[in-house]
């Protein structure tokens, strides 16, 4: 009884770990587009610099669930728990990587007057970070209806995402000299376009958790 109740403590490490991850990669996103919409070169340099630390949660939790597997052999259940810790970390991992794409757009953009007030793209940003949360918050609660919601959710966001590239190109069509920042900033809706991707993924593997059973989205 001991060893079990020790092995669940283990897993419930592992889960508290994957919801730490995910903090800071919400907090990285939004200082991301908060640094590009305010043209704050400081903070984009933070998300930058925070990214190591991300990284390193990452290969924190591969460790542990790779000595979870070495020494506890898990079968069914308790393998996709463990498999699916390595598959969410990696995909918070790449929301890190994103969070500092937009922050290395806006260390580009230092100094220059945006082309056009950003409204969709924070909008594109709250929508991703509440993908993000929902998921993180379905994966907590093992509950398949909230998974299932954002999963639908990333409809929204592409739709968002067409909506900002066909406005941006329309500024490129009428004044070449907006062509640079323009598909920069068709750059950062991108990588908001698959940060929800990424909140999806989490999604589906949290349905995958609870059934045994994949389910991709259409």
């Amino acid at each position: 009884m001991t060893v079990r109740h020790n092995y669940d403590q283990e897993l419930e490490q592992l889960r508290q770990s994957l919801l730490d991850m995910g903090t800071a990669v919400g907090s990285a996103i939004d200082d991301a587009v908060v640094s590009l919409a305010r043209g704050d070169i400081e903070l984009a340099r933070k998300v930058m610099a925070f990214d190591d630390e991300i990284d390193q949660m990452e290969v924190g939790i591969e460790d542990k669930c790779m000595v979870l597997i070495a020494r506890q052999q898990p079968m069914a259940r308790d393998l996709r728990i463990i498999g699916t810790g390595l598959k969410i970390t990696t995909d918070l991992e790449r929301m890190g990587d994103h969070a500092y794409d937009i922050a290395k757009i806006t260390l580009g953009l230092a100094n220059q007057p945006l082309i056009k007030p950003l409204v969709d793209i924070p909008r594109m940003a709250q929508m991703a970070q509440k993908m993000l949360k929902d998921a993180l918050d379905a994966y907590t609660t093992l509950d398949i209806p909230l998974a299932e919601q954002v999963c639908l959710n990333d409809d929204e966001v592409d739709d968002l995402y067409y909506q900002v590239f066909r406005e941006l190109l329309t500024y490129m069509m009428e004044d070449p000299k907006t062509i640079t920042q323009a598909t920069q900033l068709i750059f950062v809706a991108r990588y908001l376009e698959r940060i929800a991707d990424h909140a999806t993924n989490i999604a589906e593997w949290t349905i995958y958790l609870v059934t045994g059973q994949r389910r991709r989205k259409k």
